[in-house]
């Protein structure tokens, strides 16, 4: 037996492992890189994808840990050095940009800071000229797969409808809460906005305002998962990394469920059109589920 199947199999050895690099992390936080970009959205619209992506290019440096540090939407009180001593070291980069010419640059995924009320003012004070990117999806879809991902880990007891009957009053006031404590956390806002996740338009106009659309790329996940490659390409530029070839391009973290029914989604559709609407005319282009709007000249 490996030492790496031994400390898989073992709960014990692992936890001690991640509290040894947790303090290793701490006391050499002031050398350790801040991220250059950060995936930050949408839930269940190909984060993990797009991070397992990144992460193989030779210039991105993932997290040393886990690919969500979600700090700046539950974690904040934490403080800064908590955060930075979840990435590689400052030397690390250094011999990097030696070898490839170029500055790496650090990140992480964490889909709650597109949603969270706090999150992009805390991103823009504390990683100043960060860029940001945002994965968007059908979010009729996005909508029933969240709600089979919180089922699966334990977040949500309700069936899917009766969960979207349930949101409006499991959220009232939640984002008002949390914007008057920093420190609050609400179980209902993280893993109960199925609809209003999916208003795209309201939290990019936000984001907009914090960051400047200079500083932000949408991708549509449709397009990633069926032309990766084009996709991939306006990313790195976008992020300013050079091309080191195309990696396996591989869709991750996908939930099998069962179809929805017709008049559900009907419903749902209608919902969501005067968002998708307002989301064509703010991108302007067209958004894989809905082809037929077409931006205004």
């Amino acid at each position: 037996m490996t030492p790496t199947t031994t400390l898989r199999r073992s709960p014990t050895a692992y936890r001690a492992v991640q509290r040894a690099t947790r303090t290793v992390g701490l006391l050499t936080h002031r050398w350790r890189v801040t991220p250059g970009f950060l995936i930050v959205g949408g839930q269940r619209c190909g984060t993990t994808s797009m991070y397992r992506t990144l992460s193989s290019h030779p210039a991105a440096l993932p997290p040393v840990r886990h690919k969500g540090v979600h700090y700046f939407d539950t974690d904040y009180a934490r403080g800064m050095a908590w955060y930075r001593a979840h990435f590689p070291m400052e030397r690390t980069a250094r011999v990097l940009e030696q070898r490839l010419g170029t500055r790496p640059l650090a990140f992480e995924s964490s889909p709650y800071y597109m949603f969270h009320p706090l999150a992009a003012e805390r991103i823009a004070t504390d990683l100043p000229g960060v860029k940001v990117v945002v994965l968007l999806r059908d979010p009729v879809e996005r909508a029933y797969s969240a709600h089979a991902h919180e089922l699966a880990r334990g977040f949500e007891d309700q069936d899917f409808e009766t969960a979207l009957a349930l949101e409006d009053g499991r959220l009232a006031g939640e984002a008002e809460r949390l914007t008057a404590d920093p420190f609050a956390h609400s179980h209902f806002h993280q893993h109960h906005g199925y609809l209003t996740r999916g208003r795209y338009v309201e939290h990019l106009q936000r984001l907009e305002q914090v960051f400047g659309r200079e500083r932000m790329h949408i991708v549509d996940s449709h397009e990633f998962f069926t032309q990766p490659e084009p996709v991939y390409d306006d990313v790195l530029r976008f992020l300013g990394l050079p091309h080191a070839g195309y990696p396996a391009f591989e869709r991750h973290n996908a939930r099998s469920r069962s179809p929805m029914q017709p008049e559900l989604r009907a419903r749902l559709e209608e919902h969501f059109a005067p968002y998708d609407e307002r989301l064509v005319a703010w991108l302007g282009r067209p958004v894989s589920w809905r082809p037929e709007l077409v931006p205004q000249r």
